[in-house]
């Protein structure tokens, strides 16, 4: 059983696959208020307490001796070093209001934002899967054992996955020669990436299945000759003729847990099954794809090379004078933009629904250290909340709200207004609320030749929209502090939030 992690303090929910029971619905924060409280119902060993700088998380009794080992041993401290391992400090109980007396206290600091397995890329899935067998390896040199091996206890901080799950760990009987979570890396690690390989099944599709896909949903997919696959017989071909037989006759007897007299051979045993395990995610993994949005920079013909120099003294420009601490680039693409917003100094969260092109962001991102979470998603249907009773996994926008100083909305609210036809209102509503102060907004006229290829015959509905009807559209929410037009006629805005933060009254969008 997976153990409650590290969370943000956002409402409601909780990363993990152990969660929230019945969560208070928060109510607004009073001034000095700092504390969201949020109980688990699926962890015995504890419950977690959110406040706007860290996260707090008290251990019950029963399980207060495991987690006192494992925080003073060596294990812990090289996984904290190595960056691999949320941090983690022991708070006195009863220092302040937010830790009343009784039990053990422990602190992370914050990942903000949250991200979930079915925003990630193919990448990012390897990345998390390769991190999880890596601290598996370690785990039992060092005496221990990895006893949760899921995606959900993994946060990325910029392109780099982490472990926020310090109660994943316990003592190993070192004449064990079993990894107990090996089932379970399988279901939620290895078995998606070999479903979207070679059943071209989405990542995204898992936000549907908890606990992963098993053995015999994949075989019942697979041909006949798949199933014959080396790297799939042990996992997913014998899995599912053990399982069939086993259901069969009389009740099967207990098994005993695969044990040997000699320490180092169940040691050895279980470093060759994760090494496997290691070399099935690499050969699941969908090698690096294009896709249609992903070479869309070096391919634009409506942007000749002056027109991008522009575009991108613009943005510099607005970075340079706004000084962002943090930035949302919408529709990101392989992140020309959210680069240099990384560059300027900001932490950037960047978002497109094109995979490929959010792959080559993250990738770009990871190999450089930068400062930018990269998710596969879609601002305009955005990730719903999920789990039981829609509360153990946030909303992308609950996750992404008031949380910016600059939004980047580049060469996307052409996609909104034909692809997903949103009113302008309401675009500009939303970017009310995702940004705290600026907003940088590309306007493309009907007159763009992108423009016209999505205008499909509708002109009568946008074949006439205006650069006068964007302003008029976003006046009761922003203010227009600069404007320049690209030889390619698109309109680059800087816009500020009105003052009061909140449109006139009766100027909601309709």
């Amino acid at each position: 059983m997976t153990s409650q992690p590290y969370l943000q303090p956002d409402p409601l929910s909780s990363h993990s696959e152990h969660s929230s029971g019945s969560p208070q619905l928060p109510s607004p924060q009073q001034p000095g208020d700092e504390i969201r409280f949020e109980s688990t119902f699926r962890d015995p060993a504890g419950q977690l307490q959110l406040t706007s700088t860290h996260a707090l998380r008290r251990i019950y009794p029963a399980a207060v001796d495991e987690a006192h080992a494992f925080l003073a041993s060596p294990l812990r401290k090289a996984l904290e070093r190595s960056g691999d391992l949320i941090p983690t400090e022991i708070v006195q109980p009863g220092a302040d209001s937010a830790t009343p007396g009784g039990g053990l206290w422990l602190r992370h600091p914050l990942v903000d934002p949250i991200s979930y397995p079915w925003e990630w890329t193919t990448g990012q899935w390897r990345a998390a899967a390769e991190l999880t067998l890596r601290l598996a390896g370690q785990a039992i040199r060092a005496g221990w054992t990895l006893k949760d091996a899921t995606p959900l206890n993994i946060l990325f901080k910029g392109g780099r996955p982490v472990l926020v799950d310090v109660l994943s760990f316990e003592k190993r009987d070192p004449h064990s020669s079993v990894w107990l979570a090996y089932g379970q890396f399988v279901r939620t690690f290895l078995l998606p990436l070999v479903a979207e390989k070679l059943l071209s099944w989405p990542l995204q599709a898992t936000l549907f299945s908890r606990d992963g896909y098993e053995p015999r949903t994949i075989y019942n997919a697979l041909g006949p000759l798949q199933r014959l696959n080396p790297d799939l017989l042990d996992v997913v071909t014998l899995a599912t003729v053990f399982e069939e037989s086993g259901g069969k006759g009389s009740k099967a007897k207990p098994q005993k847990k695969p044990t040997t007299t000699d320490p180092e051979l169940a040691a050895h045993i279980l470093a060759k099954r994760i090494a496997r395990l290691s070399k099935q995610i690499g050969r699941a993994a969908r090698s690096e794809t294009t896709s249609r949005w992903s070479g869309y920079q070096q391919a634009a013909a409506h942007y000749r090379p002056a027109d991008t120099e522009e575009k991108k003294r613009f943005v510099a420009a607005v970075l340079e004078r706004c000084h962002p601490a943090r930035v949302l680039d919408i529709g990101a693409n392989t992140g020309t933009y959210s680069l240099l917003a990384a560059e300027a100094g900001a932490e950037v969260v960047a978002l497109d629904s094109d995979t490929g092109a959010i792959e080559a962001l993250w990738r770009t991102a990871s190999e450089q250290s930068k400062p930018i979470t990269a998710l596969v998603a879609n601002i305009a249907r955005p990730t719903p909340a999920a789990g039981w009773r829609n509360r153990e996994q946030l909303s992308l926008l609950d996750r992404l709200t008031g949380k910016f100083d600059l939004v980047l909305m580049l060469a996307v609210i052409h996609h909104l207004i034909l692809r997903e036809q949103i009113p302008l209102p309401h675009i500009a509503d939303l970017c009310a609320s995702l940004t705290r102060r600026w907003l940088v907004l590309e306007w493309v006229p009907p007159s763009d030749p992108m423009y016209q290829e999505w205008l499909r015959g509708r002109d009568d509905l946008y074949g006439n929209l205006s650069e006068d009807d964007l302003t008029l559209a976003f006046a009761p929410f922003f203010r227009v502090v600069d404007r320049m037009e690209l030889g390619n006629r698109r309109v680059l805005f800087l816009l500020e939030r009105n003052h009061a933060g909140e449109p006139d009254e009766g100027t909601s969008p309709r």
